[in-house]
């Protein structure tokens, strides 16, 4: 019974769920990154260098073999570079928006911590404090 409950504590736990959020929202942002990269980036720079769809590019390391009747008896065995170059794209789109994500974050943090300290207001200890030494000083 203590393995369950100790699992129990841990799969709860902030930083677990935290953690989950994380990877799903994550895993969320990727498709859409992909779909950026794949869908609105890749045609017009296929356009621009000649019509080239990238993910047909492929390098041929061996003919399909084809019988008498026109059917595949074994496929063709190519490197699929068009995908390689893809994913490539992927990642640095990915890795480009969650870099400039950190650097608003950071930023905001710190802004939050260059507060200037006359902005904040004394806690109430330090304002009684301040009234009884006052209140010593005058006797």
């Amino acid at each position: 019974m203590g393995f369950i409950k100790e699992f129990k504590e841990f799969s709860t736990r902030g930083n677990v769920m935290q953690l989950a959020v994380g990877i799903i929202i994550g895993s969320a942002f990727g498709k859409i990154v992909s779909s950026l990269v794949a869908d609105i980036i890749m045609p017009p720079i296929g356009y621009l260098v000649g019509g080239i769809k990238f993910t047909d590019l492929k390098l041929w390391l061996k003919d399909a073999v084809v019988d008498g009747a026109g059917k595949v008896t074994k496929e063709a065995i190519t490197l699929n570079v068009g995908n390689f170059i893809q994913a490539v794209f992927n990642f640095v789109l990915i890795t480009i928006a969650i870099f400039l994500l950190m650097k608003v974050v950071n930023k905001l943090n710190r802004k939050e911590s260059e507060e200037p300290s006359a902005a904040k207001k004394p806690s109430v200890e330090v304002l009684l404090l301040t009234e009884i030494r006052d209140l010593l000083k005058e006797k």
